[in-house]
């Protein structure tokens, strides 16, 4: 058997080293995790948009400042 001959060095799952006894405040905690808040000054906020387009269709332009910020 290929597979058991390094299962004794295998990476195992640990066993979880708490139980959690509130979940709201488990469950609170995760979203806040994801959360992001950004401030930005007005005049970033009107330079923001990039130029109308002049042509129908296509995909939408972005302005420098928002590609830049995104990255």
């Amino acid at each position: 058997m290929p597979f058991k001959h390094n299962a004794s060095r295998r990476h195992r799952i640990g066993k979880m080293k708490f139980k959690v006894t509130n979940w709201a405040e488990y469950e609170a905690g995760l979203c806040r995790r994801g959360s992001l808040t950004l401030w930005m000054t007005p005049e970033a906020l009107s330079s923001w948009q990039a130029p109308k387009r002049t042509t129908r269709g296509g995909q939408p332009r972005y302005s420098d400042l928002a590609i830049e910020t995104a990255l």
